[in-house]
């Protein structure tokens, strides 16, 4: 049975972020922290050793697997932030146009640093990222 490894766990955001090497890294991660907190009104929460995540949902794919994830996160990562926001919603892909200097991957939007986006954008991103996944899971 597949072991999920991204769990919320009871670790420090704080601590994780004083852990940070780089410290422009580690005063963006707290830019960050302050403006997914602001957006989202949920705490911010360590999901696995290096992702704070924000709100949580609880899925379940047609082929049986299930489990929870953040609504939306990021991951001060030593190359670029992480930004983690939902998949599958074109509104996502008009909202980065504006978004600022960034490049994304297959759920994943990178930035160097929080100096290079829009925050009023990467706001609209955590708003349509919850909203879209409050819709297809709504809570129990």
């Amino acid at each position: 049975m597949y072991e999920l490894k991204t769990k919320e766990t009871d670790h420090s955001v704080i601590e994780f972020i004083e852990n940070v090497d780089n410290p422009k890294k580690r005063e963006d991660a707290y830019k960050l922290l302050d403006i997914f907190t602001e957006t989202t009104g949920f705490e911010a929460k360590m999901w696995g050793p290096s992702i704070i995540g924000f709100g949580s949902y609880h899925y379940k794919y047609e082929t049986g697997h299930e489990g929870d994830a953040p609504l939306v996160g990021f991951s001060p990562r030593k190359a670029k932030h992480s930004l983690y926001f939902a998949t599958g919603d074109d509104r996502r892909g008009e909202l980065l146009k504006d978004f600022g200097k960034h490049t994304t991957g297959k759920a994943c939007v990178y930035i160097n640093k929080v100096a290079d986006i829009d925050i009023d954008v990467l706001k609209a991103l955590i708003n349509q990222s919850i909203e879209f996944l409050q819709g297809l899971y709504p809570s129990k």
